[in-house]
């Protein structure tokens, strides 16, 4: 059995966050980290001769094995962890964990247990870090991600600050242009660096293997920024420990170090920023700009940044939104920079995506190349653009995929993006505030009070769906006719509203072509499909065929490419995926493998079921059994229209007075038995013979008819388990992508389709109901109802 990666990760989370028991998730994070880290330099590194990392006697994944269940069990951790560390130059790095912390740990035997059962998880066979490639294929990556995500999620207000969201560092490190990188000697920094995670992602989106350095005020977290180095394949980046502001590190000389590309991520709005920064007398001349205010150092962090840019440098820095417009010394520091052309761009993004904190936040780019020759500052309010993910908002596949596009292509949008010139800025005092340049805001929906007096459809309620009518030209006078000027009438009613647009010429030739653009994306990854290979990137893979479906949808019109692409992604994460890593795995087979369930408390198995995850039954049911089913589905049709007899009895003769008799909430087949002995001979009961009777039949044919699909299934069944073995390859593969894949991908792409003509059926309906009666004949059926109830009341002797 090829277990499913995205089971894989929830149940290994599950597992480790039940032995967390009361210990924050901000330290138990540590504990659970290092475990990972070992197990993954043993499996990467462990018979290897590599100058990258040395596995030292005593000092493995392997002798955690062995000290599972030992009473010292803390005590031999601490000492494999300590050989290591001291092995490969990490002592104060994966030492700093301390595995025999009695204010942290369990006591006794319940530290036996728990720690055994953490080394526990990591000895998953699935768990094989030896084969670790890249980012992009990479389980290790996969796992840690899942890990940290949840950490910062459990570990309360404040102390998510080791954790970028991975979709905020995946748009910081793609407006950037690091894809243009060209050279090793190519330099990143960030000098908040925290877990690392937001370099990781700069370094990910590269073409070469740039060098990467970062500084970390808090030392926990930048032991934990190390590990996370190693694990995923950059041991040689420098991380340094300390406060920014007041120490940096990475110095040339008398002056900051200066890199090609930067992101960060500081603590918002630091409020003792100013502790040990010689602010007045910057030795780095950071303030020359302007000197924050004491208790808000977002702009301290903004101006070091500046200063560690090359004069080609690009970087992008995550702040709280009011750095944009907050007056003072910040507006003063604004104004310089934008007077400078720092700023290349900003992007407003949703409340509520980060740990620790609910601020809504920006992303601030700043690109000092060509900086004299920028006409404007570049805005994006992505504020709206996101789903609810628990307690916390997320940006979805395909809102990165936008800004990113939109932020490259300089793509103005309504509502959405745009430029802005220095002129506009300048006008409004350099105030950097959104929506001050972009307008969100839904249109009004105005009444027109005529239309409402005299009749008619307003010519600018109809207008506001020009769209439609552009792609559909003859639609429109197929749906309304013109009274003047400013007002139409329908001519068709309400309810022939949806059959006139699925009807109309232009829709057809639409929803054919929408098929068509469909039928070439299949087919032009049709051969990338069946192709997939144990050397196939996963990631690779559904990252070209979905570009290539948003390319392919991108010029159809009424269809957002966007939502196309997100339907995609959505199937990759919910199946695609498992389906693509099971082929890596085990190749194009149809393994079947048995449900075994286990009692907890007598620990006996049972044998339940089986199945095959990649391709699932009903599938090779519907393709090579389909009498069977149909067989089946017959006598299914049978039994549910007896069993809707046995109810329709149960219902009209049930209950106190009734005849058939409830025992226990039912009624009890043997009592209606034994009162039809009772009445046989007694022509008195014949009506309530007839009734027990047919009850007790329509009982009896349920039973055999259940009785006879089970035995039917079971032959389905057998026929199935004989079946799997006989698929071919060919078979499985035209079953996986062409029954499975490609038909949940058309499915996604006639809802889309459909999605158009019930969008405009519906707003036609609404605009019709709208002004369906004017407010004369309103006042008249008023008054002939008020005349009735009056006459009503009369005759009842009511004086009004």
């Amino acid at each position: 059995m090829a277990i499913k990666k995205t089971q894989l990760y929830s149940s290994l989370w599950e597992t480790a966050n039940q032995l967390r028991g009361g210990m924050d998730a901000s330290s138990y994070k540590d504990y659970v980290l290092v475990i990972l880290f070992v197990k993954y330099v043993t499996d990467k590194y462990k018979g290897t001769k590599s100058p990258l990392f040395i596995i030292p006697e005593g000092g493995s994944f392997d002798d955690m094995r062995l000290a599972k269940n030992k009473p010292d069990i803390w005590e031999r951790i601490n000492t494999i962890i300590a050989k290591l560390a001291e092995a490969n130059e990490l002592k104060g790095v994966i030492d700093r964990t301390d595995f025999d912390d009695s204010e942290k740990l369990w006591g006794g035997k319940e530290k036996v247990e728990k720690l055994s059962k953490l080394i526990g998880i990591f000895e998953n066979p699935y768990l094989d870090f030896s084969k670790n490639r890249s980012e992009w294929d990479d389980i290790l990556w996969d796992v840690y991600e899942y890990f940290m995500k949840n950490f910062a999620s459990e570990s309360g207000k404040s102390k998510g600050q080791f954790y970028t969201p991975a979709e905020v560092s995946r748009i910081m490190a793609k407006i950037i242009w690091v894809d243009k990188a060209t050279s090793a000697d190519q330099t990143a920094y960030d000098p908040t660096c925290g877990s690392w995670s937001l370099l990781l992602k700069v370094a990910s989106e590269s073409p070469v293997n740039i060098t990467l350095y970062g500084q970390e005020k808090d030392i926990a977290v930048s032991v934990l920024a190390k590990m996370n180095m190693i694990l995923h394949g950059k041991p040689t980046a420098e991380i340094v420990q300390g406060n920014t502001l007041s120490e940096p590190k990475f110095k040339d000389g008398d002056r900051l170090k200066t890199y090609d590309y930067a992101t960060a991520n500081p603590p918002f709005s630091d409020k003792a920023w100013m502790t040990w920064v010689n602010f007045e007398h910057d030795p780095f001349h950071r303030f020359d700009d302007g000197i924050p205010p004491a208790k808000n150092g977002d702009y301290a962090f903004l101006l070091h940044l500046i200063k560690s840019l090359k004069q080609t440098g690009k970087w992008a820095i995550i702040l709280p939104h009011w750095v944009l417009f907050r007056g003072g010394a910040e507006a003063v520091i604004r104004t310089n920079l934008i007077k400078k052309w720092y700023i290349k761009g900003i992007i407003w993004l949703p409340a509520n995506l980060f740990y620790g904190t609910g601020i809504p936040a920006c992303i601030i780019m700043l690109d000092k190349e060509n900086a004299v020759n920028r006409k404007g500052i570049f805005m994006i309010d992505a504020s709206k653009w996101y789903i609810k993910d628990g307690n916390k908002n997320r940006l979805r596949e395909q809102d990165i995929h936008q800004i990113v596009d939109v932020f490259t292509n300089q793509k103005e949008l309504p509502k959405y993006s745009r430029m802005v010139a220095l002129e506009e800025i300048a006008q409004n005092e350099y105030n950097l505030n959104i929506p001050r340049y972009i307008d969100t805001q839904e249109e009004e929906d105005i009444q027109d009070i005529n239309a409402h007096l005299h009749g008619g459809i307003p010519n600018t309620d109809i207008a506001k769906f020009q769209w439609y009518w552009d792609t559909f030209p003859n639609l429109q006078s197929s749906i309304f006719k013109s009274i003047d000027a400013t007002y139409s009438s329908f001519i068709i009613d309400q309810d022939k509203i949806q059959e006139t647009i699925l009807h109309n010429k232009a829709f057809e030739w639409y929803a054919s072509k929408v098929q068509v653009v469909a039928t070439a994306w299949k087919e032009k990854n049709l051969k990338s499909m069946m192709s997939i290979a144990p050397d196939t990137h996963a990631k690779l893979f559904v990252k070209d065929i979905s570009e290539s479906l948003l390319h392919d949808f991108g010029p159809v019109p009424l269809i957002d490419g966007y939502d196309m692409y997100q339907h995609l992604m959505n199937y990759w994460d919910e199946v695609m995926q498992d389906d693509v890593y099971m082929v890596i795995e085990n190749w194009w087979k149809a393994e079947a493998y048995r449900i075994i369930e286990k009692n907890e408390k007598t620990g006996k198995e049972k044998d339940k079921w089986w199945a095959c995850d990649l391709v699932p039954k009903q599938l090779v049911i519907d393709n090579y059994f389909a009498t069977d089913k149909q067989v089946i589905e017959g006598l299914e049709t049978q039994r549910d229209e007896v069993t809707r007899q046995i109810e329709e009895l149960e219902e009209e003769h049930g209950g106190e007075e009734g005849i058939l008799e409830w025992e226990d909430g039912k009624i009890n087949k043997a009592i209606v038995a034994k009162r039809i002995k009772e009445i046989k001979s007694d022509p008195n009961f014949n009506d309530e013979l007839q009734v027990l009777d047919n009850y007790l039949s329509l009982v009896e044919q349920e039973s055999e008819l259940n009785k006879d699909i089970k035995a039917k299934e079971k032959v389905l069944d057998d026929k199935l388990l004989k079946k799997y073995p006989q698929l071919t390859e060919t078979e499985v593969k035209d079953l996986v992508i062409n029954k499975k894949r490609l038909a949940r991908a058309f499915e996604n792409i006639t809802g889309e389709q459909e999605k158009v003509s019930q969008t405009l059926a519906q707003w036609l309906k609404e605009l019709a109901t709208r002004y369906l009666h004017t407010l004369p004949e309103i006042e008249k059926n008023v008054a002939g109802y008020e005349s009735k109830v009056k006459a009503h009341l009369k005759e009842m002797w009511f004086s009004l």
